[in-house]
């Protein structure tokens, strides 16, 4: 009856595990923070592999009542070197090279020949941005802006819809944003410390050539310039080998020329 009785007392006794305890918070950690540094990660090593593009592409470009459409074939290659050749039902409109701190341009339908410095001023003009040729270089590739330091911590991060979105805080007290999406560059926008927008590039329709995904759709804002710019690309080729006299334009006999780097009063001479 002992036995029995010590037998029935034991099994009304449970054993329970010791609790788990909750894990304790890292100091610093931020999830998205974390999932943003690795797509970054990935971008900056992109970049590394990338050195220059060439293909045709439509360009659609409107600023206020201005609309124009243009068949174009773009070459670029990095840091800065680019050239433009916008066709026309008759031919070549506009020839476009930017190499170093030079540009040129020839209107072969004018024969006139221009020159000067390769500024944001001048390649708005000619080709519809306003960007320095080096940041129209990595406009045009899908590159992180040059000013877009890849190795900081982004200040915070959000969603916008499927969009990842590091925001970055700049010294003149504004913000550079990077978009992800689907693990690729989606979205780079720089805004003024007012809150106005200076440049807002989205990259869509993105493709494998040879290992590297490459956008074959840039879009670009620019609320200052009151300007609207679209490229989309047919067959582009990276890392192609393109020398260096692609960027160098020659005047073509009898060309008139222009120095871009004077006033309009001053520019046009017939030096041939």
């Amino acid at each position: 009856m002992l036995l029995l009785a010590t037998l029935e007392t034991s099994a009304c006794i449970i054993v329970r595990p010791p609790p788990i305890p909750a894990p304790e918070p890292i100091a610093g950690f931020d999830a998205g923070k974390y999932q943003v540094r690795k797509l970054i990660a990935a971008l900056a090593e992109r970049d590394k592999t990338l050195d220059s593009m060439q293909t045709p592409a439509v360009m659609e470009y409107t600023a206020g009542d201005q609309h124009v459409k243009a068949k174009e074939e773009i070459v670029v290659k990095r840091p800065g070197n680019l050239r433009v050749e916008a066709m026309s039902p008759f031919g070549v409109a506009l020839l476009l090279a930017a190499q170093g701190s030079e540009l040129a341009i020839f209107e072969p339908g004018q024969n006139r020949f221009m020159r000067g410095n390769a500024t944001a001023d001048t390649l708005y003009r000619y080709v519809r941005i306003p960007m320095a040729p080096a940041d129209a270089v990595g406009l045009l590739m899908g590159l992180a802006p040059p000013e877009f330091a890849l190795n900081r911590v982004a200040d915070s991060v959000s969603n916008d819809g499927a969009m990842t979105v590091a925001s970055y805080r700049n010294a003149a007290s504004g913000t550079r944003e990077l978009g992800f999406s689907a693990g690729n560059l989606a979205m780079v926008r720089e805004t003024a410390g007012n809150g106005r927008v200076n440049y807002e590039v989205r990259y869509s329709d993105y493709h494998d050539i040879g290992g590297v995904m490459f956008p074959y759709v840039v879009d670009a804002t620019f609320p200052a310039a009151g300007s609207h710019v679209t490229f989309r690309y047919l067959r582009p080729i990276v890392n192609g080998d393109i020398p260096d006299s692609t960027f160098v334009l020659t005047p073509a006999p009898g060309a008139t020329f222009m120095n871009l780097s004077l006033d309009d009063a001053r520019a046009l001479a017939n030096e041939s």
